[in-house]
C-alpha cells in the first residue's frame, strides 16, 4: 500500500509519502491537492481524523483531486485499507441500534429500496469484508468506508441525516 500527496495539483510542490493511516496530514503537509496512488486503496478524508467527506481512491493519479471530487477543502488525513480475499458479510438495519427491518448481504446492492424495500438505513454490522455505502442508490453521493464492526447509529458517526441507500464491496480486483 502507497500513497503520495502533494502540496499543489497536478503533482506539483512539496510531497508526503503515506503507507499506512494517517490522522493529520497537517503535521506533513499544509495542504494535499493531487494524490498518486501507486499500491493498493486508501479512504480519504477532507477532515482531521478521518472526519468529514471521505473519497475511496485505488490505484491510479488524481492530478487535481478537488475538482474532479468535488471536493470543498483539501485532504486532511487518509486511511489505508487492508487487501481482504474471504467471503464478504454485512446487516443492514432500518433504525438505529440494529433495530426494524434487517437484512443481510453478501454481495453488492444498487438500491435497497428496489431490493428489500427498505426506505433508510440507520445501522449496520459488517461481520466479514471491507464496504463502502453510498447515500444515493446506485453508488452516488457522499460514501462512508465500513470495516469489520457494529455501526450502531450513522448520525453518532458525524454523517448528520445522511441515509445509505447503496453498498459496494472493495473487492481485491480494485487492488
Amino acid at each position: 500500500m502507497h500513497c503520495i500527496c502533494h502540496r499543489q495539483e497536478n503533482f506539483q510542490g512539496r510531497s508526503y509519502e503515506c503507507s499506512s493511516d494517517c490522522a493529520d496530514m497537517s503535521s506533513y503537509l499544509s495542504r494535499c491537492h493531487s494524490c498518486r496512488v501507486e499500491r493498493g486503496c486508501f479512504m480519504v478524508y477532507d477532515r482531521t481524523n478521518f472526519m468529514g467527506n471521505q473519497y475511496f481512491l485505488r490505484r491510479g493519479e488524481y492530478a487535481d483531486y478537488m475538482s474532479m471530487m468535488g471536493m470543498n477543502d483539501c485532504i486532511r488525513s487518509c486511511r489505508m485499507i487492508p487487501m481482504y480475499r474471504g467471503s464478504y458479510r454485512m446487516r443492514i438495519y432500518e433504525r438505529e441500534n440494529f433495530g426494524g427491518q434487517m437484512y443481510e448481504l453478501m454481495d453488492d446492492c444498487d438500491n435497497i429500496m428496489d431490493r428489500y424495500r427498505m426506505s433508510n438505513c440507520m445501522s449496520c454490522h459488517v461481520m466479514d469484508g471491507h464496504w463502502l455505502m453510498y447515500e444515493q442508490p446506485h453508488y452516488r453521493g457522499r460514501m462512508m468506508y465500513m470495516r469489520p464492526g457494529e455501526y450502531r447509529s450513522f448520525m453518532n458517526m458525524g454523517m448528520g441525516n445522511m441515509r445509505f441507500m447503496s453498498m459496494r464491496r472493495i473487492m481485491d480486483s480494485y487492488y
